[in-house]
């Protein structure tokens, strides 16, 4: 799959819709109770940044971007503005949010992964297009400058392995890798300075 590392014009995806989805398979027998099971490990996210009344300007911008990426042909970043930090909306990113995992004395890679935690149920996210320059890194609490982040897949390295059992943790902003979820953009001139684009639907992308 090709993906081009660019995002989404940000201030044209403020006020977009969506979020995750699920899929899950339910089969429901003959008694009337359900077999419940979860056909992705993942959620998979969906996005319309359909544009109203904008200047032509703006409608031009979503246009030359939509064919730079040739319609769905490759993926590209999209900034979710209600779920892009490792931590809530209003705060800023620290060291100590996410949990990266256990060293062992060995181990220098990890990946980054935000955890969504409810009651005693708690989903793992691996992210993989983190914002770069973002990313602070902590081993037992104490930040590590001697690490290294890959923005193209969200793996930190370490220039030494963490001791056995110390606890990595990690800070972030990170994008959805999406593409764009039609073939076409429809485009209406409401006037000679304006028009609209209803609908630009997103999907996410494995990567």
């Amino acid at each position: 799959m090709s993906f081009h590392e660019v995002r989404f014009p940000t201030r044209l995806s403020v006020g977009s819709t969506g979020g995750p989805e699920r899929r899950t398979e339910i089969v429901t027998l003959a008694n009337g109770h359900e077999q419940r099971n979860a056909a992705w490990a993942h959620s998979r996210r969906r996005y319309d940044a359909g544009m109203g009344l904008s200047s032509l300007d703006d409608l031009h911008e979503v246009l030359a971007f939509f064919e730079a990426r040739m319609g769905p042909l490759h993926g590209f970043r999209w900034k979710d503005w209600i779920d892009w930090k490792s931590c809530a909306p209003s705060a800023a990113p620290a060291p100590t949010d996410q949990t990266l995992g256990v060293g062992d004395g060995a181990a220098v890679s990890f990946q980054l992964t935000k955890s969504y935690a409810s009651d005693a149920q708690t989903y793992v996210r691996p992210i993989r297009k983190p914002v770069a320059g973002t990313v602070r890194v902590a081993v037992d609490g104490i930040e590590r400058t001697d690490v290294s982040v890959d923005p193209t897949t969200g793996v930190v390295t370490f220039a030494s392995p963490p001791a056995p059992g110390a606890l990595v943790t990690a800070g972030f902003e990170f994008d959805v890798p999406v593409r764009f979820d039609t073939e076409r953009i429809e485009i209406s001139l409401t006037a000679m300075e304006a028009g609209e684009i209803p609908s630009i639907p997103v999907v996410e992308v494995r990567v």
